[in-house]
């Protein structure tokens, strides 16, 4: 090989290389958030918007929402880096930490997040405890949720109440919001959900709480958080931390977001937050 035909080549290897570099840093300028869809899409886009705009001044880059179908879709959206932040509820987080082999890294959670509770929830006036559900009809979340499912079928376990075993039917509503609808509509006698979801109705004179009334509330558990892949580069995971916990209510747009998203403030957190949600998760056969 001639010298010039070696400079040709080696100039073209390193074009080749530029090319590479320059389409790799093109795909990162879009940083992609999604969330378990846990209430309904427009809900979930009405809240995810102020937060968007947030993150794109803080991060410098494009920030795109990216709604998924159902919380495996989530689940698998961040294990396979399609997304590069999610927010989880507890057990989804333990699913996506597994299914990762540990790679899966909780940022920050709401200060709420820490005391979270679930509620039972009921239009039948013969219902005041969890006993009188045997032979009823009731209605988790989706099968995936912290909240709407695993929680709340973690108390009747402890309570020796068996759904499978002692329900007439256990249904799968998808979401909080559309448990709290089949409840009202009487479509089940029965519905465990979110605590924050059943106040918001409440508030917003969604549902009439002298016709679905709570009967039973769980004990607090670790809940919700932002999570992120673990390749994720350490300076752009402390940028994002720290857009999270510079949020305030003392700012006009700090207190849109954080009211939006139904937080007193954003804290850290960690992953051992969250081994009582595997150990119940384990318990009742859901992992």
């Amino acid at each position: 090989m001639n010298r010039a035909t070696f400079v040709r080549r080696g100039l073209n290897l390193l074009a080749s290389l530029l090319v590479g570099s320059i389409s790799v840093a093109q795909a990162q300028t879009v940083f992609r958030v999604t969330a378990i869809p846990d209430e309904a899409p427009s809900e979930l886009a009405r809240k995810a918007a102020p937060l968007v705009a947030y993150l794109e001044s803080q991060l410098g880059m494009k920030v795109q929402f990216v709604p998924v179908t159902d919380y495996a879709a989530a689940v698998e959206s961040l294990v396979n880096k399609r997304v590069d932040l999610a927010w989880f509820g507890g057990f989804t987080f333990v699913q996506a930490n597994v299914r990762s082999g540990g790679k899966i890294i909780p940022l920050v959670q709401r200060e709420e997040d820490t005391q979270f509770k679930s509620v039972f929830i009921t239009s039948d006036p013969t219902v005041s405890t969890l006993n009188d559900l045997k032979g009823k009809d009731v209605s988790f979340g989706s099968q995936s949720s912290t909240s709407g499912h695993l929680m709340p079928r973690s108390a009747l376990l402890a309570a020796n109440i068996n759904p499978d075993k002692d329900f007439k039917r256990v249904a799968f509503s998808g979401a909080h919001d559309a448990t709290i609808a089949a409840v009202a509509s009487g479509k089940v006698q029965a519905g465990a959900l979110n605590i924050q979801v059943w106040e918001r109705f409440v508030a917003e004179k969604k549902v009439d709480p002298s016709k679905v009334k709570v009967f039973h509330t769980t004990a607090p558990f670790f809940d919700y958080n932002w999570s992120v892949h673990a390749d994720m580069p350490s300076a752009m995971r402390e940028k994002l931390k720290q857009a999270f916990l510079g949020l305030s209510k003392t700012t006009p747009e700090g207190k849109e977001i954080l009211e939006l998203q139904r937080a007193s403030r954003f804290v850290p957190t960690q992953a051992e937050n969250y081994r009582e949600i595997e150990t119940a998760a384990r318990s009742a056969q859901l992992l």
